[in-house]
């Protein structure tokens, strides 16, 4: 595994957050990498291996996830907030411009953070989201975000990631599951649990889908002057094959790649989007 540093930073409410910190060639721009909803810094390891030491690269785990803090109060389970923790730890490490790989919610919060600061982003990888997101994922994720789970052991967890996501992987294999495993659980006395705070879920319950979807477009519009990847799983229920269309006609030198037989989300580790990656880093100094 490629050495890193956990940075600890503070939110404003007080909580104390980690970021995974691989080193790189200080001369060059840092890469900046935030997960799905239910995921952590663990996703990106064997990304960050592939880009460090050419760039420092930042992972950092999202309040309630990994080893950042859970927050005492569920209301702060929400895009603003993590938004500005991670603006936070920008300003705590110096970087004032950098490359963003976000998946799922990493890249809305991509999205949000081109609108706040639209000089800062030299580059972005919008990992299967976009400004608009399918009602049908939407669904499947208040079904499952906030049901705890836990298992006797890693390869117990493992079948039961198979048995829960087989048509999302298909191609994967035992070890494959295993690997997932141990990205988005950890060991809590003896028990395999998922690695994030259940009240996660909260503000979807709060918002039972109700009031009407914000309007994204302009957040991913904050891109435009910039050089995107747009990756999309090809069974995707998250990011439609329209949607994602309807971006590149927005953007016209986004470079849009289509995963197949995957659905939500691609792992980045899939050979095309390696080389669609670095294709995206050799545009940025």
């Amino acid at each position: 595994m490629t050495p890193f540093d956990h940075h600890i930073w503070h939110s404003s409410d007080g909580l104390a957050l980690s970021a995974r910190i691989y080193s790189g060639d200080q001369a060059r721009l840092p890469v900046l990498c935030l997960p799905g909803l239910t995921r952590n810094a663990r996703d990106f390891e064997d990304l960050a291996a592939t880009i460090a030491p050419q760039r420092q690269v930042v992972c950092p785990d999202l309040r309630g996830r990994g080893n950042s803090a859970w927050a005492p109060d569920p209301a702060t389970y929400t895009p603003m907030h993590y938004l500005g923790d991670v603006l936070l730890l920008l300003s705590d490490l110096g970087i004032d411009r950098f490359v963003a790989i976000g998946t799922s919610l990493g890249g809305l919060l991509t999205m949000m953070l081109a609108s706040v600061a639209p000089d800062r982003i030299a580059a972005a990888v919008l990992n299967d989201i976009g400004p608009e997101i399918d009602p049908a994922g939407l669904a499947r994720i208040r079904g499952y975000v906030g049901v705890p789970a836990s298992f006797a052991d890693w390869d117990a967890a493992a079948r039961a990631l198979a048995a829960a996501q087989a048509s999302t992987y298909p191609a994967f294999a035992h070890a494959d599951w295993l690997r997932m495993a141990r990205r988005s659980m950890r060991d809590d006395q003896g028990r395999v649990v998922f690695d994030y705070d259940m009240a996660i879920a909260q503000p979807f319950a709060d918002d039972d889908g109700a009031t009407p979807a914000p309007d994204l477009w302009p957040l991913f519009d904050a891109l435009a002057a910039v050089p995107v990847t747009v990756v999309r799983g090809g069974k995707s229920d998250i990011l439609s094959a329209t949607t994602a269309a309807a971006m590149a006609g927005r953007h016209p030198g986004l470079d849009l790649v289509v995963v197949p037989d995957v659905g939500h989300a691609p792992t980045l580790d899939e050979a095309p989007v390696r080389a669609a990656i670095r294709h995206l880093l050799d545009q940025v100094p």
